[in-house]
């Protein structure tokens, strides 16, 4: 089986037990990152992706037949532990060593429940959890108690599960519990066509449906042997620039809310309703979820509606210089901002930590800068970084990326081609595996798409980023005091639905 990936080398390893670890042991010591682990259910094997400096590296471990078990990869990379989890609970392989409390089995699973797994083969059972009967882990010690939020939260959230253990008010650990808005998108992509999956990858996550959205078709239209026309890319980036901005911005005004500024509330979520009524206007639709197709674009842009999106431009420019002014000169603010929710470079490193919250952390991970991502790589991507990983420094590098997008999406318009915006997609492509991975606003979106003989999905995975960056949470509070949490929380706004898929 071919696996491809359009804008980044990538190397494809069959592999045993043995060369699976001695593999993952290199790739640690080459400081490479672990993106993700899924199982195929046909072939029967386990299959894990790296980012090792500029390419992507692909073990497929074809396990014995009647094999469940595989070695597991979190003693060196801490993201496969949940991942490990996670895929144990949907196919019935289980990683050696690993950790054996389910991750997305809550209750209401029946004991023998493995939806992705292969229905002929015997696997242990994983059992089913009373809602209340999570072990999280114990911190004993003279005065220290836990206090355990959620997963119900105040105000329209979804749900998550934490279970702080505290000594004063100061947090000594912080064990999170996820998997609540899991609801079986990857068992749903089975058997439909390539072509119609685009409209479900839109809507992983709301936030990010252009950048999951491109990702879907990028490995589509890389099995298909499809290139879409020049104007089309550029109207994708233009598309994910704009959604990158509406988060950013929103995000903006709530963190600075949950740090006591209530001004800053107002004001981004005033900027980002009058980009969002403009997308409309040009786009459609509010949040275009279904812009993006296999073979290009479902929307183009006039002269009237680029002349739109220049003004704004150009006004969302001022206002953001302006509030972020006002932010950076107000001593309260910032003291809450400083220090509060720190993960050092060393340690984001060390977690795998992906996108936003890792340039925060001084690492200089952006797929836009890949050499093979057109329409990005004709323009200067400007990767935004900062390096004492605080709330501060997640806000510093939000502004920095809302100036650098304000430029790529005028830049885009400015040399925006001329002609087609989609070509036609075959209705079959060749059989395989194709990875498709888009930098959107929280970090790099991934697809891992598996094409059958009949020209079907025959296994679709997606991954969000917040798999990586969930676990950073968990150190970043280590310290501070549990009033300090939405804070750092907001700060990093990972995605539930994203990653409880």
């Amino acid at each position: 089986m071919r696996a491809l990936c359009p804008i980044l080398p990538l190397s494809h390893h069959h592999v045993d037990a043995l060369q699976w670890q001695a593999l993952a042991q290199q790739l640690h010591q080459r400081g490479a990152r672990l993106l993700t682990l899924w199982a195929d259910r046909q072939a029967r094997a386990v299959h894990a992706l790296w980012l090792d400096g500029g390419a992507l590296v692909l073990a497929q471990h074809d396990l014995p037949p009647g094999a469940v078990h595989y070695p597991g990869l979190h003693d060196l990379f801490p993201v496969a532990d949940r991942l490990q989890r996670a895929l144990r609970d949907l196919s019935g392989l289980h990683a050696l060593g690993m950790d054996p409390r389910p991750w997305l089995r809550h209750t209401a699973w029946a004991e023998d429940a493995r939806p992705l797994g292969d229905a002929a083969v015997e696997v242990p059972p994983c059992g089913e959890l009373a809602a209340d009967a999570y072990p999280f882990v114990a911190v004993d010690g003279e005065g220290v108690h836990e206090v355990p939020v959620g997963p119900v939260h105040a105000g329209v959230i979804e749900p998550g599960q934490f279970r702080f253990s505290v000594v004063g008010e100061k947090i000594l650990r912080l064990e999170e519990r996820l998997g609540f808005t899991h609801k079986g998108v990857e068992k749903r992509f089975e058997g439909m066509r390539v072509n119609e999956g685009v409209r479900l990858a839109a809507r992983l996550s709301g936030d990010s449906a252009v950048a999951n959205a491109w990702a879907y078709c990028m490995a589509a239209e890389a099995l298909a042997d499809l290139t879409p026309p020049p104007r089309a890319l550029h109207l994708r980036a233009l598309l994910l620039e704009r959604e990158r901005l509406a988060n950013h911005l929103g995000d903006l005004g709530a963190i600075a809310n949950d740090g006591g500024f209530g001004f800053a509330l107002a004001q981004f979520g005033r900027l980002k309703e009058d980009l969002l009524r403009v997308n409309a206007a040009v786009f459609g639709a509010r949040y275009p979820f279904d812009a993006v197709q296999v073979g290009g674009v479902a929307v183009d842009l006039g002269d009237a509606g680029a002349a739109t999106l220049r003004n704004q431009h150009a006004a969302l420019k001022r206002e953001v210089q302006q509030l972020k002014a006002i932010i950076d000169d107000h001593e309260g603010l910032q003291d809450r901002l400083r220090t509060t929710g720190r993960v050092r470079p060393e340690l984001a490193q060390r977690l795998g930590m992906l996108g936003l919250a890792a340039r925060a952390s001084g690492q200089a991970l952006d797929m836009r800068t890949a050499p093979g991502f057109a329409p990005y790589s004709a323009l200067q991507v400007e990767v935004a970084l900062a390096q004492d990983g605080d709330v501060a420094a997640r806000v510093a590098v939000r502004f920095a990326e809302v100036f650098a997008s304000l430029a790529l999406a005028d830049a885009l318009l400015e040399s925006l081609p001329a002609g087609a915006v989609r070509s036609d997609a075959p209705d079959n492509v060749t059989p395989g595996l194709a990875i498709g991975l888009v930098e959107g606003w929280r970090g790099p979106q991934l697809i891992a798409l598996h094409a059958g003989e009949d020209g079907r999905i025959a296994r679709c995975h997606p991954h969000d980023p917040s798999w990586q960056n969930w676990p950073a949470i968990e150190w970043a509070v280590i310290g501070d005091i549990v009033a300090d949490f939405p804070l750092i929380n907001k700060s990093f706004n990972l995605s539930y639905s994203g990653h409880d898929l």
